[in-house]
């Protein structure tokens, strides 16, 4: 290493700017029981958001909570650009993925699932009667969900897996 670069502050008073910039944009903790439930709601499925823009100012990234009903289904789709990561906290999820869904993974409790962009996928709760529960978190907080004209291998019949960036097939964007 040649040369020499100083690494004192010579400005003292700037100590108090930054302790105040820190304690309102510093780390946030947000406790489990504070998630915003005002996420869009469908029959079988419980979503809470913990991190987004609205909350504590997240630019590039979104993470909630989501509960699934027993047996509960996506039709076939992705998700744009957008990587998805799915913490599987309770129960067993089944995904599948492919250009005709031919492709399936099970994951339970511990388990990570990596969702890249624009790989066509369906998932579903793979228990008849243990709700699923899971954390998820995306590389964007805009929502997109592209339904692709793909037969599911697993029909969505029951309970569709919505959320915010599954959009129930009948809702308008």
């Amino acid at each position: 290493m040649s040369g020499s670069h100083d690494h004192t502050h010579s400005h003292p008073h700037d100590h108090h700017h930054d302790d105040e910039r820190w304690k309102h944009d510093g780390v946030r903790v947000i406790p489990g029981n504070q998630l915003d439930p005002n996420v869009p709601s469908t029959a079988g499925m419980d979503r809470k958001a913990a991190i987004n823009f609205a909350r504590v100012g997240a630019q590039k990234l979104w993470a909630g909570t989501v509960s699934i009903k027993p047996d509960a289904k996506t039709g076939a789709h992705h998700h744009g650009h957008l990587e998805s990561i799915i913490y599987v906290v309770k129960g067993k999820a089944r995904m599948r993925w492919g250009e005709k869904l031919q492709f399936t993974a099970e994951a339970g409790p511990g388990d990570f699932i990596f969702v890249p962009p624009y790989v066509p996928h369906q998932e579903i709760n793979a228990s008849r009667d243990e709700v699923l529960e899971c954390v998820l978190v995306r590389s964007d907080g805009e929502a997109v969900a592209i339904n692709l004209d793909i037969e599911p291998v697993e029909k969505p019949e029951t309970v569709l897996w919505v959320d915010p960036v599954h959009r129930h097939p009948d809702e308008k964007k």
